[in-house]
């Protein structure tokens, strides 16, 4: 999942929205961790689940990392009161557990459903874009 999160790091740019999700242990947050590594922030990186989100500064001249746990929020009001959409456009945007609260932030998204494999160590991943930014080559 880590080496996932750091090749698609080099695809992702600021404005960018990723809506996670996946049962839990599936490996939203080593996914956001390879993000990280590939976009060169601060860490480390864990799950935000009781802060809800955290911004990562980039230590390079890429963007800032926002990392939100939507896990115990209890709808779109509560996802208002972040102001997420006010650093949407400088920074990339990670959402775990965001699947029908976030998607109004940005027409533009990655949808990434993570399910566990056969195997302990297997993942099945599925990456869905949204919107016009991935309609393209990018």
């Amino acid at each position: 999942m880590r080496e996932l999160g750091a090749e698609l790091a080099t695809r992702l740019r600021p404005g960018d929205l990723v809506v996670l999700s996946g049962p839990l242990g599936a490996g939203k947050t080593t996914l956001v961790q390879g993000i990280a590594e590939g976009l060169k922030v601060r860490g480390p990186i864990t799950s935000p689940t009781f802060v809800i989100a955290r911004v990562h500064p980039s230590l390079c001249d890429g963007p800032d990392l926002v990392h939100v746990d939507a896990y115990r929020l209890g709808g779109r009001l509560e996802v208002d009161d972040l102001d997420l959409d006010a650093s949407l456009e400088e920074s990339v945007t990670v959402v775990e557990w965001g699947e029908d609260l976030v998607e109004a932030l940005n027409e533009d998204r990655l949808e990434i459903d993570i399910a566990p494999g056969e195997s302990g160590d297997e993942r099945l991943v599925t990456i869905t874009g949204v919107g016009p930014r991935w309609s393209r080559a990018s």
